[in-house]
């Protein structure tokens, strides 16, 4: 479903992603608060956010879609004009499970969409490596802590998130590390809940914050 504030920026989204035989586009919404309801109600599997909307605004939808604490997420991907915004930050650390911007190319669009839905986000684009570097350098959120320290995990989860740092979806992972898919997936689902995180982007800011990931100057 989509959430954003502007009628044509709906209209427009909901023709793109409808076009696409994959994709139904199951609902629209104005401000946060309706892409919550709607959202569970319609039971979407992927939620296209506008962060600046009145009232209930994106960042505060995201935390109750997918944020700590929520027992069944819905995965958000954020959608917004602008390449740096300091609201991404809070968009972040609300689970949001990836990041695009409006005046991307509609295949980018459509690719995003689907690789939210199939749980592996959107790491791959610039503004989100921006925006990652950005955060750390500021120290503007609240580190993302592990249950342990790094120690908990394994060898190969350690060059597992290493690649993820770098942009690579399970298929590159898979095949610079010469493993199945369905491999990488098994070292994904047992490495999130040791770092106390939920997706794939939020493993990524995890690695960043501490000092896994060097931030590039």
């Amino acid at each position: 479903m989509i959430a954003d504030d502007q009628p044509m920026v709906r209209a427009g989204l909901a023709t793109m992603l409808g076009a696409e035989d994959d994709i139904e586009v199951v609902g629209t919404a104005a401000d946060g608060s309706e892409a919550v309801a709607a959202a569970r109600s319609l039971d979407a599997d992927v939620v296209c956010m506008d962060i600046r909307m009145p009232g209930t605004d994106g960042i505060a939808a995201t935390a109750q879609l997918c944020g700590p604490g929520v027992s069944d997420p819905v995965p958000v991907l954020i959608i917004t004009t602008f390449d740096i915004d300091e609201y991404l930050f809070g968009a972040l650390e609300a689970g949001a499970s990836g990041f695009l911007l409006k005046d991307a190319e509609p295949e980018v669009l459509v690719d995003a969409v689907r690789s939210v839905a199939r749980g592996d986000g959107t790491l791959d684009n610039s503004l989100t490596r921006r925006v990652l570097q950005e955060m750390v350098s500021r120290r503007r959120t609240q580190p993302v802590v592990a249950t342990r320290g790094v120690d908990v995990l394994t060898p190969r989860e350690v060059d597992i998130l290493l690649l993820l740092a770098q942009g690579m979806s399970n298929d590159e992972v898979a095949q610079s590390l010469f493993l199945e898919v369905s491999t990488v997936k098994s070292h994904l689902a047992r490495m999130l809940p040791k770092l106390g995180v939920k997706s794939r982007l939020q493993a990524v800011v995890w690695a960043y914050q501490n000092g896994l990931v060097r931030v590039e100057r």
